[in-house]
């Protein structure tokens, strides 16, 4: 892009300047090394003009340099008089409400803007006598803290809560004598709607927004700090007070000395390194700021591909887990019915006995292999490489398998790559977004929060289709709640309508699409009539979301596992994606098909090769000519046999066929579907190695036990759902005697007779890129800091923002491809006695069964427990409130569980978070074996119970102050115009009257 844009000069002080065309003024001037004060403006929020700090004149006018785009011939005054006045008035107002005592403050870390730009501005010292405000310090969060008497009311936080995030809490009350930031209706920060995101911290500009990590704890002196509870506040405040006593003598400049050297020794003591989150297939990048093994904090950067400064509770907050005491250090082994500690080397020798006598015995088919979503790209690359080339067996596979593996078939049938066909760029551009069976506030909230941007911003509209009313759903221009497991007629009957109506992109088919008149036939029976029988949804219902699709230039399809968990998970994501191409929107940029991948990597994990039936890149075992090429690289001879996926691999060990399972980071026993009979399969093997952090339920039934490092104590290379490779560096060392998988592979190869000779994980990237082409020109010296690729990556290093440039789909003839379905009914139907449908899905504050967060004591804290969501009508029907205690049984098992009365719900459906590690709480001891057709995903969404009620009272699941009860208070941002509209404020900032509030 830099190299297509215009350049062009403007004169700052009567030098000329280059810029480009489009640069906020703030950022044309820092690119050319010009330095223009200002606190208020940050890249990713805009301008907000609140500070005043960056008045210029403009063209001989005097206005805020924020606020200005460049223009060719645009003449800049920064030094003038009237325009330097303006700027020192207005830090002069902001030391008033600010207190600096840098030294032994936590933000002292070299990015303070405030510190900043009262040193590079030159302010001698305290013009105004700073008053502390009648407020109190808020602690309420868990995680971060508000500091009023630090506030300089920049509204950084206001504009990021409302406009990019979007959670619509925060704002400034600029009615107050004393102005101040708000929580909803001037509510503590844990009674408000706030959901932890972090984002008003992270853009806080000094340190009125405070991880509770950092206070104290960044710096020598930061115990001194008044915002430190637990440390020397008092000796702290005592010292700030002497040397402000003597401040209006000596200027700010011995004092910015002292704390410029403090800020110099902070940088030898607080590490900074990027890394990618864990959590969902959003890719999120940050830096982690630690002092040895303490994370201090998360600090995501503008530069962030996927994210840029967004995060979720759980990215920002969320890594307990890392020191937790209940990480596994040493090796287990089991011995006589319990486990005993053990060296590495005893470990392996013992995995690596048994897994030869298995397979001399029995045939390499007899073991299998389960890759880990969480596992580096590398990791998982070498988990196929050990199943295949060192063990000789295609039975691998990993837990897209739970969830993904539907869309990724649906994406192949028509469009040819089973993966996101653009970007989250593509997701912010489109005119609507159809979003089914997708709660993706929840479950990537980071790219929910560009939904709503979109929206509350540029006019995007939104469909959602889902039993619940979530979030997006709550916001969305139209929410469709169809019965359970029919979404694919609905579409089916859109696409019928839109062909019959000749509303069809008929150009865009005859020359991009095959198999129309196919497509075509096959939508017989589904007619608006059939959808609205069997799916419950009114015509008007239909012919809106009809009208809405029809009138839409640019359309994405964004699903989840409300769509994959199905007996026909394939089919109705094949149906979705026929809708898109019949309507022209697959191959355009603010078009295309998005499944939301679930885990940090799964992506990557089916990327590099775990699979039961294609190496890396997608390539099938059965292509002699490239079994052979991965035979040469690795020096051994390859089956050609499709292995076993993990479902079929439980079927395998209840037959006796399956005798030896190799789980990493997979907590199988509770994530896959009819948990007592996959806990009943375990029971069964002869030897099973599980390589984990934690002693996990799986754990439980293993004979070798492997400690594993989290993300944080390795490095590799991370790939999100929207194809992007992202590197990660190692934040700390690993904790005790656990290990990086990449490296327990490695050293388990090798006392299998396979010296694989690894190093780095580099090492393996760059095999791993020499052998499959979709990954041809991925490399490390690519990927450094916040680079990365989204492939597919050609040799020269070129990626793929967009999979389908001009239209070319990955077909031999370039051409995309209608795949008719039809309709088959759920499996699990309700009767007179499960006479209730139980859904289930991701939660906000936790990470699936919990295996993670639960290890953060704030996000327990928020969510102590898992509960079912019941709707008012059944709660009156059935006598039930909240903190009512049911039994829910299925056709298979029984759990106990809290209810939870909410509208979120209607009639006779429940949901219940995936969020339990033990059978009595867990969801996947009541749902069936039954799967997908085509890809053997479980149908966890089919699933009939009933309810007895336990206990008819007791505390309720959530609180009253949670933020799910809460009502949010949307608006346009800061609202800076009622500050302009104070009797003590004029613009250009004049000196402030005596007893002003700002």
């Amino acid at each position: 892009m830099d190299q297509e844009a215009e350049f062009f000069d403007i004169t700052v002080d009567g030098q000329a300047v280059t810029v480009r065309t489009g640069q906020p003024l703030p950022e044309a001037l820092d690119a050319a090394g010009i330095y223009m004060p200002h606190l208020c403006y940050h890249p990713n929020l805009g301008s907000i003009q609140t500070c005043d700090t960056c008045f210029v004149e403009v063209d001989g006018n005097l206005v805020r340099g924020c606020g200005v785009t460049v223009k060719p011939g645009m003449e800049i005054g920064l030094n003038v008089d009237e325009a330097s006045s303006a700027r020192m008035e207005a830090i002069n107002r902001v030391t008033a409400n600010h207190e600096l005592y840098c030294s032994v403050c936590d933000n002292n870390n070299g990015d303070c803007a405030v510190h900043n730009t009262v040193r590079d501005m030159h302010v001698p010292g305290q013009y105004y006598e700073y008053r502390g405000k009648p407020y109190e310090k808020d602690y309420s969060n868990p995680f971060y803290i508000y500091d009023p008497d630090q506030c300089i009311l920049c509204g950084r936080c206001v504009e990021a809560c409302q406009n990019l995030q979007v959670n619509e809490t925060l704002s400034i009350d600029w009615s107050r004598e004393r102005p101040r930031v708000i929580w909803d209706d001037d509510v503590a920060i844990e009674d408000s709607s706030c959901v932890s995101c972090g984002h008003c911290v992270t853009v806080c500009p000094c340190n009125a927004l405070m991880e509770k990590t950092a206070i104290g704890n960044a710096g020598p002196m930061t115990a001194l700090s008044p915002q430190n509870r637990d440390g020397y506040r008092k000796l702290g405040r005592a010292a700030i007070d002497l040397v402000k006593s003597a401040e209006h003598t000596t200027g700010y400049g011995p004092i910015f000395a002292v704390s410029e050297v403090d800020s110099a020794m902070r940088k030898t003591e607080v590490k900074r390194t990027k890394t990618v989150c864990t959590y969902c297939g959003v890719g999120c990048s940050f830096e982690m700021w630690t002092r040895e093994r303490e994370l201090i904090k998360v600090q995501p950067k503008p530069e962030a591909p996927a994210n840029q400064i967004s995060t979720c509770i759980k990215g920002k907050f969320g890594w307990g887990h890392i020191n937790s005491e209940h990480r596994l250090t040493k090796p287990l082994i089991r011995e006589n019915g319990a486990f005993r500690e053990a060296e590495w080397d005893e470990a392996y020798a013992l995995i690596a006995k048994r897994f030869t006598e298995i397979r001399d015995q029995h045939g390499p088919d007899a073991l299998a292999y389960i890759a880990s979503s969480k596992c580096t790209n590398e990791e998982g690359y070498l988990m196929q490489k050990f199943a295949r080339g060192v063990m000789g067996t295609n039975n691998i596979d990993n837990c897209s398998r739970y969830c993904q593996a539907p869309a990724t078939q649906g994406l192949w049938r028509t469009v040819g790559y089973g993966a996101d066909t653009g970007s989250i760029a593509d997701l912010e551009a489109a005119e609507l977004l159809l979003i089914v069976g997708a709660n993706t506030a929840e479950s990537h909230p980071v790219i929910a929060t560009r939904f709503k941007r979109a929206a509350k911003l540029h006019g995007q509209k939104h469909i959602v289709a889902d039993l619940r009313k979530n979030e997006l759903a709550q916001r969305a221009d139209l929410h469709l709640k169809p019965e359970p497991a029919t979404d694919m007629i609905w579409m089916n009957a859109i696409s019928k309508y839109v062909i019959d109506n000749g509303y069809h992109a008929e150009e865009y088919i005859r020359e991009h699409v095959d198999h129309f008149e196919d497509f075509k036939a096959s939508l017989e029976d589904f007619t608006f009539d059939f959808a609205i029988e069997r799916c419950g949804l009114t015509r008007e219902e239909l012919q809106k979301t009809a009208d809405m699709i029809v009138e839409a230039d640019t359309i994405c399809g964004v699903w989840a596992m409300g769509v994959t968990q199905h007996s026909m998970g394939s089919d109705t994501a094949t149906a979705l994606c026929n809708l898109l191409l019949v309507t022209g929107n697959m191959g355009r940029f603010g078009s295309g098909g998005y499944p939301m991948r679930g885990h940090n990597n799964v992506q990557g994990a089916s990327d590099f090769g775990n699979m039961p039936d294609r190496f890396p890149g997608y390539e099938f075992v059965s292509d002699d000519e490239v079994r052979q090429r991965y035979e040469k690289a690795w020096g051994v001879e390859l089956s050609k046999n499709k292995g076993l996926n993990n479902h079929q691999m439980v079927h395998n060990i209840h037959d006796g066929d399956l005798k030896s399972l190799y789980v990493v980071g997979e907590d199988m026993s509770i994530v896959d579907s009819d948990a007592l009979n996959v806990q009943g399969a375990f029971e069964k093997l002869e030897f099973f190695v599980v390589q984990d952090m934690f002693f996990s339920r799986t754990c439980e039934f293993a004979d070798v036990v492997l400690p594993a490092s989290p993300s944080v104590e390795k490095e590799g290379t991370f790939t999100n759902t929207e194809r992007r490779i992202q590197r990660l560096y190692q934040v700390f060392p690993p904790l005790g005697d656990s290990k990086p998988d990449w490296l327990i592979l490695t050293e388990l190869a090798k006392h299998l007779g396979h010296d694989w000779g690894y190093t780095h994980p580099s090492e393996i990237m760059h095999e791993a890129a020499g052998l499959a082409p979709m990954f041809a020109g991925v490399h490390y010296d690519l990927l450094t800091d916040f680079n990365s690729l989204q492939w597919p990556v050609a040799a020269d290093g070129t990626d793929a923002p967009d999979l389908y440039p001009e239209l070319k789909f990955h077909f031999d003839n370039g051409h995309a491809k209608f795949h008719p379905v039809s309709w088959t009914e759920p499996t699990d139907q309700l009767d007179d006695e499960y006479d209730l449908h139980l859904n289930n899905g991701r939660l906000l504050e936790h990470f699936h069964e919990g295996n993670m967060t639960d290890e953060t004591g704030g996000i327990v804290y928020k969510i102590p427990h898992g509960f079912v969501e019941v709707s008012p009508e059944l709660a009156e029907e059935r006598g039930l409130k909240s903190g009512a205690v049911v039994r829910l049984k299925s056709r298979r098992g029984a759990i106990k569980v809290a209810v939870e009365v909410t509208d979120r719900v209607q009639g006779r459906q429940l949901y219940m978070p995936m969020h339990g590690k033990k059978n009595i709480e867990a969801i996947n001891v009541l749902t069936s074996f039954e799967a997908d057709k085509d890809t053997d995903t479980p149908a966890y969404k089919e699933l009939a119970v009933n309810m007895q009620v336990l206990e008819d009272h007791g505390p309720a699941p959530l609180k009253p102050n949670n933020q799910r009860n809460k009502k949010r208070h949307p608006t346009s941002g800061v609202q800076v115009d009622q500050k302009w509209e104070r009797d003590d404020y004029k613009r250009p900032p004049k000196m402030r009257p005596t007893g002003s509030g700002l």
